[in-house]
């Protein structure tokens, strides 16, 4: 049977998601915390800043463990320290417990330079 695999290039904004073997090849996810919703919460307090931060993120990373529940293989890369946040938030929950989770640092890249990245990865 051939593994799943799936690189997701991401900060705290944006998912990029490249199934390899998928026809679609990416799909991205973006987070509800706007520099809008920050404004928007921390005019009113700083404390509700924080916790709608942490509802949104925690929706955000939620959208994107939902996609990798259907992978054998997942490599999380990118620039910021959002894909050790999402990992440390995987390995909390059991369902993760079986699928084969790398973390890579990574700076921005073009599309081509993401697809590059995940299958020089997998080559390994």
């Amino acid at each position: 049977m051939k593994m799943k695999k799936l690189g997701i290039w991401m900060d705290h904004e944006n998912a990029n998601l490249i199934d390899l073997n998928s026809k679609k090849h990416s799909r991205s996810i973006t987070s509800e915390f706007t520099f809008n919703t920050k404004e928007d919460a921390l005019n009113r307090s700083e404390s509700l800043m924080h916790n709608k931060r942490q509802q949104m993120h925690e929706a955000y990373y939620k959208e994107i463990a939902d996609v990798i529940l259907k992978y054998d293989n997942v490599l999380l890369f990118g620039p910021t320290n959002a894909k050790t946040e999402l990992h440390n938030y995987l390995n909390k929950d059991l369902h993760f417990k079986d699928i084969n989770i790398g973390v890579e640092s990574a700076d921005k890249m073009t599309d081509n330079e993401k697809d590059a990245f995940v299958e020089n990865h997998f080559k390994k």
